[in-house]
């Protein structure tokens, strides 16, 4: 479970690290039994899983939640870093960890046979431990049944009925950046272009006002994420409930039949004062016991093959993921910012 204990300690040894220039470790970074983790992911998300590695292990789990900076604050505390393992969303963060180099290769035969080589560094500095995929929200009145393609999108018969969050966001940019892994630049500069074309109105928010936003009629079809119509519908805000509701799954396909995926992921941090432990939690991540926990928990897919996802992401209907590798996705990330930036995505939509 999360320490409020390791919290503290790790906040004040931050504070001494600025008032000295030294780096100071929690006094429980070097205890037995002990895995330290600097997470993105939301403590709720990543808890049941924590406490079952702990009954069958006996290893206890000391986690850090941080909202920005995580790999700053890493490399602030140098080789005293009580980091062991981090945790994170996004193939993006998973990369630019790598890139800071606050990682360290781990080759597990545990981990390599759990877990599909597209969802781990071929390096062995990132492991995704489950996925989502970027899908479209469609209004159940309006929109029929019909599949649909990522090209498409750029169809002329949207124009004016598509929603979307800032082009900006990391979740986009993996799409953007898939598209030019299957299409090459030129090919998905045009398609943003139209996308942008068809857009609604200027793109906001996140993932989930773009399903309140096809209730309100004020589109018909929105990019977003699968886990959020999951946990919008198993969750208590009505008002939220009401907006998944009013939605239906629908999963956009490449030529090659498949729906781009991201992940979650974790990475052995480069000091890890507890090594052993650490490599026992990503192995435990990746194994089909904690692979069903986190499908039902966060309503993600699980990344190793043969393990159900949760009732309610079920019937969505069938996932055929796309195969691209993630690191090859990653590689062009920065092509896709400025293709973003250039066509100009944010401004909403042209005439």
């Amino acid at each position: 479970m999360q320490s409020t204990t390791f919290r503290s300690r790790t906040l004040l040894a931050a504070a001494a690290f600025l008032a000295t220039g030294i780096g100071l470790a929690p006094a429980t970074a070097l205890a037995e039994g002990v895995v330290n983790i600097y997470s993105y992911r939301q403590p709720e998300l990543i808890k049941p899983a924590l406490d079952a590695f702990t009954a069958e292990t006996g290893i206890k789990t000391e986690l850090l939640f941080l909202d920005k900076g995580l790999e700053d604050r890493i490399l602030a505390e140098g080789a005293n870093s009580p980091a062991d393992v981090i945790f994170t969303v996004d193939i993006a963060r998973l990369a630019n960890a790598k890139a800071k180099g606050v990682t360290q290769a781990l080759d597990d035969a545990t981990i390599n046979a759990n877990l599909p080589a597209e969802y781990r560094d071929p390096e062995g500095h990132w492991f995704g431990v489950t996925k989502r995929a970027r899908v479209v929200y469609a209004s159940k009145e309006r929109v029929g049944d019909e599949p649909i393609t990522y090209a498409e999108l750029a169809d002329p018969k949207w124009k004016g009925k598509i929603c979307m969050r800032s082009g900006q966001h990391d979740y986009n940019l993996a799409l953007i950046s898939a598209a030019i892994a299957h299409w090459g630049e030129a090919k998905t500069e045009e398609w943003v272009k139209r996308l942008r074309a068809n857009l609604a109105m200027k793109p906001s928010g996140g993932d989930r006002p773009q399903a309140g936003a096809i209730l309100a009629g004020e589109c018909d079809i929105a990019l977003g994420n699968t886990y959020y119509i999951g946990v919008m519908l198993n969750g208590s805000d009505e008002k939220e409930k009401s907006w998944a509701q009013a939605v239906k799954v629908k999963f956009p396909t490449f030529e090659n039949g498949g729906t781009h995926v991201n992940i979650s992921g974790a990475a052995l941090a480069k000091h890890a004062p507890n090594r052993d432990n650490a490599v026992k939690l990503i192995q435990f991540l990746s194994s089909p016991k904690a692979q069903q926990i986190q499908a039902e928990q966060s309503f993600e897919y699980p990344a190793t093959p043969g393990i159900e996802p949760s009732e309610t992401v079920r019937n969505f209907g069938t996932l055929n993921a796309d195969t691209l590798a993630l690191a090859e996705i990653a590689a062009h990330r920065k092509a896709a910012s400025e293709m973003v930036d250039r066509v100009g995505v944010d401004e909403g939509p042209t005439n």
